[in-house]
Parts: C-alpha cells; sequence; structure tokens
C-alpha cells in the first residue's frame, strides 16, 4: 500500500485482495447487474461459475453484505480473510461460501496475477506514483493560502474493463488501472476532487 500524507490529510493506494476477490467472485456468478453494478466487469474476464442449486437472490443480499464490509479499507481490516478450506467468513451466508468453494482456485489465480501485475508497475515507475496528488494537494494549499482541511481518501486501483473512478464507499474510490496509468487523465480527474477535499 502507498501512504502520503501529513497530520491533517492522508491518501492512500492500494490493490487489494478482498476486493479483486470480491470483483471475481461477481463476474464468474454473473452478479454484474445485481451486485455493486456502478463497477464494470473486471478485465482480463473470468470464465462463468456454475451457479446450479444455489439460490440468487440470497447469494446477491450476501454478496452485498460482504461487499459492505470490505469496500472501506477501516472496516476491511476487520473482515476475515477468505481463506480455504472452509471459507469461515462466510458461515452465516452459505450461498457465499458455496460460491467460494465453487470458484475460489481460479479467481485467486487471477487476483493474485493482477496484483503482481500492479506490483510490476510500481516498481517500474519513479517518482511514487502518489507525488501526483501531493502536488495537487500542495497547489491547491498555495492557491488557498491556507493548509489543507482534514481528509482522508483510499484509492483503490482494480483491473475494471473501462477507464473511470467509482465512489463506492464514504472516503474510497475505485479506479481503473487504466485510468490510473494514464498520468494526464488521472490528474485532470483527480483535481477538482482535491480542490473539494482541500
Amino acid at each position: 500500500m502507498l501512504v502520503e500524507g501529513t497530520m491533517r490529510w492522508q491518501v492512500t493506494e492500494d490493490a487489494p485482495m478482498a476486493l479483486m476477490l470480491a470483483l471475481a467472485f461477481r463476474d464468474m456468478a454473473g452478479l454484474g447487474k445485481r451486485c455493486v453494478a456502478q463497477l464494470p466487469a473486471v478485465t482480463p474476464g473470468l470464465e462463468r461459475v456454475d451457479v446450479v442449486g444455489l439460490d440468487l437472490d440470497a447469494l446477491a443480499v450476501q454478496f452485498d453484505g460482504w461487499w459492505t464490509g470490505i469496500a472501506r479499507r477501516d472496516t476491511r481490516l476487520f473482515m476475515a480473510e477468505v481463506r480455504p478450506p472452509h471459507f469461515e467468513v462466510f458461515d452465516r451466508a452459505l450461498d457465499l461460501q458455496e460460491l467460494a468453494y465453487r470458484a475460489y482456485d481460479d479467481a485467486h489465480r487471477w487476483a493474485s496475477a493482477r496484483i503482481r501485475e500492479y506490483e510490476r508497475a510500481l516498481a517500474g515507475r519513479s517518482p511514487s506514483r502518489l507525488t501526483d496528488v501531493y502536488e495537487l494537494i500542495r497547489e491547491r494549499q498555495f492557491e488557498l493560502r491556507r493548509q489543507s482541511s482534514s481528509f482522508r481518501l483510499d484509492l483503490e486501483v482494480l483491473p475494471i474493463c473501462r477507464p473511470g473512478a467509482w465512489v463506492v464507499a464514504p472516503d474510497t474510490i475505485v479506479v481503473s488501472e487504466s485510468l490510473r496509468d494514464d498520468r494526464e487523465a488521472f490528474r485532470e480527474w483527480l483535481r477538482p476532487l482535491v480542490h473539494g477535499l482541500v
């Protein structure tokens, strides 16, 4: 995770495994129109998993409950990891637990590969990717002739098939890899947000 900030403000950037797995499960089960519908499908796409025997309405409700808990960084820390062999985090969400049994291996392989790609992109970039954020905040403080207001912003960089950014929880924005990797487009997207926060 990348962190930039001061005592008054903090911006983080990450590509968290929990969100990667969740979107992989969502797409593999065909829940894209029911769950986290504002986020387009992931890329590269995943093969659908057999959902015969699962109650899709219950699965969607269980998925939404899980997503609500993991969307924010500060609540994600209190959620158990999705781990085989029993997927105990889903002990009270049996349809979601069954989906995990059916989809975990492929979803985990896919998510791990995407995280490695993200880490390679970070290693190959100099200066730090959050330098843009720091510079925009500093410019805005200079324009206002004062320190920033207090705020926190968590940027979750995910392999979404369409460039863009989506607010998924207070303080939390999912940013597509394609937007994040386009420095000028990212700065143009971020500028009005920084103006509002600072």
